[in-house]
């Protein structure tokens, strides 16, 4: 009889645990929040283009004894990234001279930083992103 009644009461902490991790589940999901990606971009492309330009022109022009540095290169890779995959799909868009000029301006610059993170960007890079990044913000105001 005892036996029985351990073994009973052992079923019922179970399933009571199982309850209650159940509800667990269930409730907390909802109570969690939900927090978006960050997002730079506006929606208007030529607007876009030109600040996104204006902030990478800025950022390759920083000394490498800048203090922050490394953080305003982390900042633009992530604006590069998040210009990137916010106008790519975009059939209207990425097939403009403007888009594909940024774009190549963005790859050059987003895989130096990438491979050669502790490293500054050579000159003969800046010298290319400047005229890129010059040439994509023209391109944005007279397309627009």
């Amino acid at each position: 009889m005892i036996s029985a009644f351990h073994h009973l009461s052992i079923r019922l902490v179970r399933a009571a645990l199982a309850i209650c991790l159940g509800f667990c589940l269930i409730f907390f999901q909802f109570a969690s929040e939900v927090n978006a990606a960050k997002t730079f971009m506006t929606g208007d492309f030529a607007k876009d283009t030109i600040s996104v330009s204006s902030v990478l022109k800025e950022t390759i022009t920083l000394p490498k004894e800048e203090k922050g540095l490394s953080e305003q290169e982390k900042e633009a890779v992530f604006l590069i990234s998040d210009y990137i995959s916010r106008y790519r799909n975009r059939s209207q868009i990425n097939t403009s001279t403007t888009f594909t000029t940024m774009q190549t301006a963005l790859n050059a610059l987003s895989g130096h930083y990438k491979t050669f993170a502790n490293r500054p960007v050579p000159e003969n890079l800046k010298d290319r992103l400047n005229k890129e990044l010059s040439k994509a913000e023209e391109l944005a105001v007279r397309d627009n």
